[in-house]
């Protein structure tokens, strides 16, 4: 059975200079170099208000945004690997800078990571730092938006992988980007909630550093 592992993406990103490099462009690299102009053509307060965060950081990400699209465009060994780009909790744990070759072979054709950005990501899809999350304000082509924006191409794109299974180990933030179009799938889409019991009203209760630590735990472990 052929599994297709699905996640989050992470706010931090660093870029990867040397092996293991990006091979592929993102599929919807056209869309992500769209949704940059609309940011970058808010203008600076405009865009720390899709942000939502401090001077500090918002001052780099306007910065990139300049010459973001053309950015994206280059040749994939010039730019960063997805999945070993995004720095968190989650990537810690689930550690592709220290796996073999057939390891990350597994990995390429078994997971991608969705993004507010760029959609769906396969792990060696190269990408520029950016930050955009999938429930940022962002207003865009009609749509109110990027739940409205991506629309269901996200569960598409996975569904055009020949997966005979989805899990979808995402956060809920991005899992809602997939999940409500899941009645069309054809194939099963499991939710993993990764929480616990609690005892005083049998309620699952999800702790945020937890729950990434075990999102890429899972990862690893599917191998």
């Amino acid at each position: 059975m052929a599994l297709m592992l699905v996640i989050s993406p992470a706010k931090r990103m660093d870029v990867v200079e040397g092996p293991p490099f990006a091979q592929t462009r993102p599929a919807f690299l056209a869309d992500a170099q769209h949704l940059a102009r609309e940011l970058r053509s808010l203008g600076y307060d405009g865009a720390r208000r899709v942000w939502r965060c401090s001077d500090a950081l918002a001052r780099p990400n306007w910065e990139r945004l300049a010459t973001m699209p053309e950015d994206m465009a280059r040749e994939p060994r010039l730019l960063s690997p997805a999945v070993l780009t995004y720095v968190g909790i989650q990537y810690q744990h689930l550690a592709p800078e220290v796996m073999t070759e057939k390891e990350l072979r597994w990995l390429s054709s078994h997971l991608r990571i969705l993004s507010g950005m760029y959609g769906v990501l396969r792990p060696f899809d190269g990408v520029v730092p950016y930050r955009l999350e999938m429930q940022a304000r962002l207003s865009v082509d009609g749509c109110h938006d990027l739940y409205e924006f991506w629309g269901g191409r996200l569960l598409d794109a996975l569904l055009g992988t020949g997966a005979d299974v989805i899990v979808n180990v995402a956060s809920q933030e991005y899992a809602k980007a997939v999940a409500p179009w899941g009645h069309r799938a054809g194939v099963p889409v499991v939710t993993c909630v990764f929480g616990e019991v609690r005892a005083s009203d049998g309620r699952v209760v999800q702790r945020a550093t937890e729950a990434k630590a075990a999102r890429g735990a899972f990862v690893l472990k599917s191998r």
